[in-house]
């Protein structure tokens, strides 16, 4: 069986109306990266970096994953099916995809700050005084600038293995997860869906937004 690699990026999900990050508009013009996406932002102020996540997971809690998220899981139908995303939202479990794999983290968890044991917390605020059995904070389990990326090597294992590579919502300007291009050697289709599309030798690129593109692609690969 052939593997394919879907990897997403803020795009598709903010096609189900999530706030992306770097877009105009986006969450970065209304908070600065230092003070709610760096370790030492969580030691100078917790209270408002568990306010922003917060905010996040209550805005998470209130959409649903769109056409694009579901499409890709009839690609399991002939292809053994790997999602490797960028986002740390649901919205692909919610879809009903099984494995998924993320490279930043979950806003539906949280993560001790003394030994980083993760605890499913879904879609409850997480403040001040929740504490880990042990009796330390608890942090959003995401990865914030300036930490190290855990899943990369298992990013990269599985995007070496793929036969085909799908690239869904993002301008590859997110490092190190960008990088992963670089390990697609087998890979004899590389897919990017992008509506601002990216310039990239060797790489088919569909300038559509994820709910348009996704469907006709899926269509595509199970007929051929």
């Amino acid at each position: 069986m052939k593997q394919i690699v879907v990897f997403t990026g803020a795009g598709i999900s903010a096609e189900s109306g999530l706030a992306t990050f770097r877009d105009s508009g986006g969450l970065w013009e209304k908070y600065k990266i230092d003070d709610v996406a760096t370790p030492k932002a969580f030691i100078k102020n917790p209270d408002l970096v568990l306010k922003f996540y917060n905010i996040r997971r209550k805005q998470l809690s209130t959409i649903k994953p769109n056409v694009a998220h579901i499409s890709l899981n009839r690609l399991s139908a002939k292809y053994k099916l790997s999602i490797v995303t960028q986002n740390i939202d649901d919205l692909h479990e919610r879809s009903g995809s099984k494995n998924v794999l993320h490279l930043h983290g979950k806003l539906t968890e949280a993560r001790s700050t003394k030994t980083n044991k993760v605890y499913p917390i879904n879609y409850k605020e997480l403040n001040i005084g929740d504490l880990c059995e042990n009796g330390f904070q608890l942090r959003p389990n995401v990865v914030w600038f300036g930490e190290e990326v855990p899943n990369m090597n298992k990013a990269i294992k599985k995007v070496s293995h793929a036969h085909i590579m799908i690239i869904i919502g993002t301008s590859l300007n997110v490092y190190p997860a960008a990088s992963l291009l670089n390990y697609a050697n087998k890979a004899k289709r590389i897919i990017l869906i992008e509506p601002k599309g990216v310039k990239m030798n060797d790489i088919e690129v569909i300038k559509e937004k994820a709910t348009q593109a996704v469907p006709l692609l899926v269509d595509e690969l199970l007929m051929n």
